[in-house]
């Protein structure tokens, strides 16, 4: 009797501690930015080469995520200001090729929203950020699960010293993660 008491229990702390792995979807995700530009406009753009994995529990509760981007993949549609965006003033790519993002907690907020707290790293310079979430759904079907999320941020660009201050360039990029991941 105690051993079964004892398998019990043990199945039911794996049970309940099960976790799941989720990668991203990059043909249906995307990482958008967007900047003011001399005060009177708004100049967007996106990184087009990225990773990112959640590891949750069931259902997608207490996700923590880590996003690696790379930064040589910025897009703004203009290849003149991608390639003033990639230079050492900005992102210096070449010296720094990647940002990375880490949770470190994850507080709910709703019944589908969330606030993610970590740590960014750009350009060699490591900050705290906390993202908005919400759990667009989650979808079961014959091919998979698959979760939509979307997390939005505020960063303040000179913190991690891409570009300088003042100027034509706007000091808040408004960052929008829109999200489709496959359970693994």
């Amino acid at each position: 009797m105690k051993a079964v008491l004892t398998t019990f229990i043990v199945l039911v702390t794996f049970v309940a501690n099960a976790q799941s792995t989720w990668k991203v979807d990059t043909g249906h995700s995307s990482i958008n930015f967007a900047v003011s530009h001399l005060v009177i406009s708004e100049t967007t753009g996106s990184f087009d080469t990225f990773d990112i994995t959640a590891v949750t529990g069931e259902d997608f509760s207490n996700p923590t995520f880590e996003v690696s981007i790379q930064t040589a993949s910025i897009n703004t549609k203009n290849d003149r200001r991608d390639n003033h965006l990639r230079a050492d003033d900005f992102f210096d790519a070449e010296k720094h090729p990647m940002i990375v993002f880490k949770s470190a907690s994850v507080e709910k907020t709703g019944e589908k929203t969330f606030l993610i707290k970590g740590d960014i790293t750009i350009k060699g310079v490591t900050k705290k950020v906390n993202f908005n979430g919400k759990l667009n759904g989650i979808l079961k079907n014959d091919r998979g699960e698959k979760a939509g999320l979307k997390l939005t941020t505020i960063i303040k660009r000179t913190d991690f010293g891409v570009g300088n201050s003042g100027g034509s360039v706007g000091e808040d990029v408004e960052v929008t993660i829109n999200l489709e991941m496959k359970k693994q």
